[in-house]
């Protein structure tokens, strides 16, 4: 009983002049996540997964390598949130710049390392036309950023200078009118980096990491192609020709090149989405639907069905973006570029490409050609003939002992009066009551 009692104290005894550095377990799992390219719900959607691989894991790190120019401040939000709700020890690593959006999901990591030539900062909302947003947009984010630094126990200021050129920081190159945007030496100044490293392996070593297993995820094949297509740039350009490719093969014998091209660019829309996270079962149900119902119109009079799918259609990639308003701009843009398309063609494309000429009907029954829709009878005009019956003012007149058709220029004529040709257009033959 004394010898363990002896161990006891002398175990005590090394904890005590020997401190132990909170260390990870014998082989940890360091899970490096890329954020690179633009900020979007697709990266939204590949972070998600990467988070929930790590916890099931049990990583005890996350490491988000950093290198974006920014992107959509409701992504940038959702990235945010997604940070705040982890309990794993979050870093981000600024591995090149970290710009608007990727300022802000830096700043709800647990802590931040940048390499030695890396950027941060520059964090103002551009709206589509890359202007700055209205007022009541800048304010929020202003907000976002001073909130997002003040939980973290930053300095709030060097935060909202990111997102208010108003704010006069001359010390770090950041006058009135000019956004802050911080070196790493400066950011190490300001608190805001916790050290400046030179790789991966040092920031492990600084954070008492350096022997961990280090698990580095790759954006799939699926992630990319749900990032691309759901960029804000993209999407009227897919839907631009997913329209003008199903016109075009409305206009064309059977189902050809035009058609392909109109619904590959509708899959890879509805697919990206739906990987994405933003497309799901009542948008892919609408579009189904629309398209039952397109099919339907073939064989259905009236249009009822062709309007209810266009309709369906419409619906289903409205409720498929993170936007209604962007995905309804979108949408307007790609009918715009499609009647336009549809005008060159015909106008100026129609009679000099071959293509073109296949899908476009260009023969016309013309007189020349010796089409008429009726025949022309000059031979009558001047001739006196009698009313077979009265004229109200349309009726029948007896002419050289043939029945015709004719009407009066407005008046009466009772049945047996004498009558004169006086024009003739076409299948119209004009009489006048000589009497």
């Amino acid at each position: 009983m004394m010898r363990i009692k002896w161990v006891t104290a002398a175990v005590m005894l090394l904890f005590l002049f020997f401190p132990m550095k909170p260390s990870f377990a014998e082989e940890p799992a360091v899970y490096v996540i890329p954020v690179h390219e633009e900020v979007e719900k697709g990266l939204l959607a590949f972070m998600e997964r990467s988070f929930k691989e790590a916890e099931e894991n049990g990583a005890e790190l996350v490491i988000l390598d950093i290198h974006t120019p920014g992107g959509l401040v409701n992504a940038a939000g959702e990235i945010g949130k997604l940070l705040d709700a982890q309990e794993v020890r979050t870093i981000a690593f600024i591995n090149d710049r970290a710009l608007s959006a990727g300022a802000f999901i830096s700043l709800h990591a647990d802590a931040i390392y940048m390499v030695p030539n890396a950027q941060m900062g520059a964090a103002a909302i551009i709206d589509q036309a890359g202007n700055m947003a209205d007022k009541k947009a800048q304010s929020y984010w202003r907000s976002a950023m001073k909130s997002a630094a003040e939980t973290k126990g930053l300095d709030p200021i060097y935060a909202m200078a990111m997102a208010d050129p108003s704010i006069d920081l001359p010390e770090y190159d950041a006058g009135k009118g000019e956004l802050l945007t911080l070196t790493a030496k400066q950011a190490k100044e300001t608190g805001y980096s916790k050290q400046t490293v030179e790789s991966l392996s040092e920031l492990l070593e600084a954070e008492g990491a350096a022997g961990a297993k280090v698990k580095e995820l790759e954006e799939t094949w699926a992630d990319k192609i749900a990032r691309f297509v759901t960029n804000p740039v993209v999407v009227p350009i897919l839907l631009s020709l997913a329209s003008l490719g199903l016109v075009l093969e409305l206009y064309s014998p059977g189902f050809g090149l035009p058609g392909a091209a109109g619904v590959t660019s509708l899959l890879l829309f509805f697919y990206g989405h739906t990987v994405a996270g933003l497309a799901g079962y009542e948008s892919i149900g609408l579009f189904v639907l629309g398209i039952i119902l397109l099919i339907a119109e073939i064989f259905l009079p009236w249009g009822i069905a062709g309007f209810l799918g266009l309709t369906a259609l419409a619906g289903s990639i409205l409720l498929a973006g993170d936007s209604v308003k962007w995905m309804g701009i979108s949408l307007l843009i790609a009918m715009a570029v499609t009647s336009v398309a549809m005008i060159l063609m015909v106008k100026v494309f129609g009679k000099k490409m071959k293509f073109f000429k296949k899908i476009i009907l260009s023969d016309s029954t013309s007189t020349e050609k010796g089409y008429v829709s009726n025949v022309n009878r000059q031979e009558l005009l001047g001739k006196v003939g009698i009313t077979k019956t009265p004229f109200r003012p349309s009726g029948t007149v007896i002419v050289d002992g043939e029945r015709i058709d004719a009407v009066t220029e407005g008046g009466f004529i009772a049945s047996g009066q004498q009558v004169k040709i006086v024009k003739v257009e076409g299948s119209r033959v004009v009489v006048r009551d000589l009497e």
